[in-house]
């Protein structure tokens, strides 16, 4: 695979950088997320003394550093998507837009089922759902294409 050259008159739209920076936010929230749980259980100075497993199935405890580390995965995982979204890689606007949507449905679910509601995630995924949606940012990514012009 040929590298494109930089082409010095090349610019980002705006919403590529918003959307960047509103995935560093989000990686900040998650940290706390996978943070904040076994701080206050105190996880950390009992050094795992507490079973995470009870008869094959997982404790309270078990189950919250498991969410923790999977908040973890996921804090890392934006990392590597927005990286990939700053190079201006095709499949990192797909799995951007894969991801917001899930998000979208896990935040609603919580909203209307747990009234555990967490509104910066929302307010988030909407931003770059907008961000992602415009057609000059598309276009970049090739996702869209202008009457006539080849996508690949």
């Amino acid at each position: 695979m040929a590298r494109k050259k930089k082409d010095p008159g090349f610019k980002r739209p705006v919403a590529v950088t918003v959307t960047a920076l509103v995935i560093v936010v989000l990686f900040f929230v998650r940290i706390y997320q996978a943070v904040k749980p076994l701080v206050e259980a105190e996880t950390l100075q009992t050094a795992f003394s507490i079973p995470f497993f009870i008869n094959g199935t997982l404790t309270a405890h078990g189950r919250m550093v498991f969410q923790s580390l999977l908040f973890l995965v996921l804090a890392i995982g934006l990392i590597v998507v927005l990286i990939a979204f700053l190079r201006m890689r095709r499949w990192s606007w797909v799995l951007m837009m894969a991801w917001v949507g899930f998000s979208m449905v896990v935040s609603l679910v919580d909203y209307f089922y747990f009234s555990e509601p967490n509104y910066v995630i929302m307010a988030s995924d909407v931003i770059i759902a907008f961000a992602l949606s415009q057609g000059d940012v598309q276009r970049i990514f090739r996702i869209r294409s202008d009457t006539g012009e080849s996508i690949f």
